[in-house]
Formats: C-alpha cells, sequence, structure tokens
C-alpha cells in the first residue's frame, strides 16, 4: 500500500516520542543529556519545517483547515519557544529538567491532537493523490531539513 502523508509523519511522531522519553531519563550535565538534546531539537525542527511546508499550507488554503492549520502553527511556535528556553539552561541545573519535561508534555499534546483531529480535517480537504505526492514532498524537505541541521 503507497505511502500517504499522514504514515510519514507518525514515523516521525513516533522518533519524537522516543527521543522525549529517553531525554527525560537522562543525568543532568552528562554527553547523554546534550546529544539527545540537539537530537530532539533538530528532529523537531526537519519534523515542523516539511510538515508546514507540506501539510499546513495545503490544508491553511482551504476555509474547512483554516482554523485547525493556525491552531497546530500556534503550537509548533509554543514548541520552538520551549527549545530556546532550554539552550539557554545549563543542562546539569534542575530547571533544564523542568523545562524539558514541560517541552515533552506540549509535543505529546501536539501529536495526539495533530493525530486524533487536524489529520482528520485535512484528510477532507486532500484527495487520495494529494496525500500521496505530499508525503513524497515531506520525506524529501524532511530528509533535507536534518542533512542542513546536521551541517550547522
Amino acid at each position: 500500500m503507497p505511502e500517504t502523508i499522514y504514515d510519514a509523519l507518525r514515523e516521525s511522531h513516533e522518533i519524537q516520542r522516543t527521543l522525549l522519553r529517553k531525554l527525560l531519563r537522562t543525568q543532568p550535565g552528562t554527553r547523554e543529556r546534550v546529544a539527545l538534546f540537539t537530537e530532539v531539537r533538530n528532529e523537531l525542527q526537519a519534523h515542523e519545517a516539511a510538515e508546514e511546508r507540506f501539510l499546513y499550507v495545503p490544508i491553511l488554503m482551504d476555509d474547512l483547515g483554516l482554523s485547525s492549520s493556525r491552531h497546530a502553527l500556534h503550537e509548533h511556535h509554543q514548541i520552538d519557544e520551549l527549545v530556546e528556553d532550554l539552550q539557554k539552561i545549563k543542562p546539569a541545573d534542575d530547571a533544564w529538567l523542568d523545562k524539558a519535561k514541560e517541552l515533552s508534555k506540549k509535543v505529546h499534546h501536539h501529536l495526539r491532537e495533530e493525530e486524533k483531529k487536524f489529520f482528520q480535517v485535512s484528510g477532507k480537504v486532500l484527495s487520495a493523490r494529494k496525500k500521496l505526492s505530499l508525503a513524497k514532498e515531506y520525506r524529501k524537505d524532511y530528509a533535507r531539513m536534518h542533512r542542513t541541521l546536521a551541517r550547522a
């Protein structure tokens, strides 16, 4: 069965969930914590950029998807702000773990909401053919973003 945009997104969602669970179990100030945080940050950025370009924008252009797209974009912005906050805190500080827990909670909320609500709304807007073509475009941009972020 050909892959749809939703299949591709769910795969990244599972990566995010796994990385965040691992991140919250790291010890303060360790290299593992720093490395996992970098991996989480890059995964979130690559996913958000590709998802916004190849799912949110097409849905944003349809009246049926306008409100849900705006809401999802707002949540991406909140996630980005939490990541920025974490970058300003020393990984050994207790405040870092508190902020990481806040990030994890926000990401998990966003992913659940997206999978339970946004996918259904967007599924009414997109044709079957478009769902397939968006998966290919998303995958290509997601991989490109990962390469770009790895070089940064």
